[in-house]
């Protein structure tokens, strides 16, 4: 399926949609400054592999955006939060109509309406010859395809809120069809929120459970590191700052380094200090086993997300 400048429409434009539709836009303005910049071009050698993937990227940069909503009160607060560069609409007509004008859809919904969503009159029609992207947890490739049509290409994706800030983690998984150029699309687009890897469907559950919604579980460890220090005398906001930039800091280092996260805990663990003390004190409360069974539960719990209820 050829991607030419496609249009993006994003059905159930919440929180993700709009962290997409603003880390693609800033990307596209960012990389628009910085290829009109004269010294960089006088810098960079010119070569033809070097303008054919310009031009590749250039093709497959994204001509523009659909957000779609279900209310019109949605609505009126998303163009006040997206502004003129993003068209919205809202109802069952204005999705008809978003996936009618668009080449490639983003099914942002939450994963107990996605089958309703798909399925409503002129939406499979719509879908025919295209590109869906599904951002969600617990509906299967297989029920996707079974809600369009033979000629659609289905990715699900597995992003999380961080994306929000372009610091993100996706996971993408492909439809057994899924060409060459729709993959590296979808790709491109995640990879403007942050990190984005590919993995088989089999494994979208664990990743739904740690990175989807590993960013509450971390945001606990984070308050409970600054009760700690609250406790020792710290002010509330002093002790928040310096339990975030910890735990920034200390993920920065394994993906940067590649150390393993026990290589780093030992190289600030002396003999007989209070880093050793304060790791005891972990031990003693099952830290490990709790936050590997928190894993657990959230991913049995994720694989359930997406089956019909009766």
């Amino acid at each position: 399926m050829p991607l030419n400048k496609p249009t993006i429409c994003v059905l159930g434009c919440g929180t993700m949609g709009i962290a997409i539709i603003r880390g693609t836009l800033d990307t596209i303005t960012g990389s628009a400054s910085v290829q009109s910049s004269p010294k960089i071009a006088h810098a960079t050698a010119v070569t033809s592999a070097t303008v054919e993937s310009k031009e590749e990227e250039d093709l497959l940069r994204p001509a523009g955006f659909i957000a779609c909503v279900s209310h019109p009160e949605s609505a009126a607060k998303l163009k006040k939060t997206l502004g003129d560069q993003v068209k919205v609409l809202h109802g069952a007509a204005g999705n008809i109509q978003g996936v009618n004008e668009a080449d490639v859809i983003l099914l942002c919904t939450k994963p107990q309406v996605a089958k309703a969503v798909l399925s409503a009159p002129g939406i499979q029609e719509a879908l025919t010859d295209k590109l869906l992207v599904s951002i969600c947890a617990g509906v299967t490739i297989e029920q996707l395809q079974s809600w369009t049509t033979p000629t659609t290409t289905v990715i699900r994706a597995m992003p999380n809120t961080p994306c929000k800030i372009r610091e993100g983690m996706t996971v993408l998984s492909c439809g057994p069809n899924t060409d060459t150029q729709s993959m590296t699309f979808t790709s491109n687009i995640f990879s403007t929120l942050g990190r984005c890897r590919t993995l088989d469907e089999k494994h979208l559950d664990a990743v739904t459970a740690l990175a989807g919604s590993g960013p509450a579980f971390a945001c606990v460890m984070l308050e409970a590191l600054a009760d700690g220090g609250v406790m020792m005398g710290l002010p509330r906001d002093v002790a928040t700052e310096l339990a975030a930039q910890v735990l920034q800091g200390a993920a920065r280092m394994v993906l940067t380094t590649g150390a393993h996260p026990a290589a780093i805990k030992d190289s600030v663990t002396t003999p007989g200090g209070c880093t050793i003390a304060g790791l005891l004190t972990m031990e003693d409360g099952k830290i490990r086993s709790t936050l590997a069974r928190t894993i657990q539960e959230a991913a049995t719990v994720a694989s359930t997300l997406g089956r019909d209820k009766k």
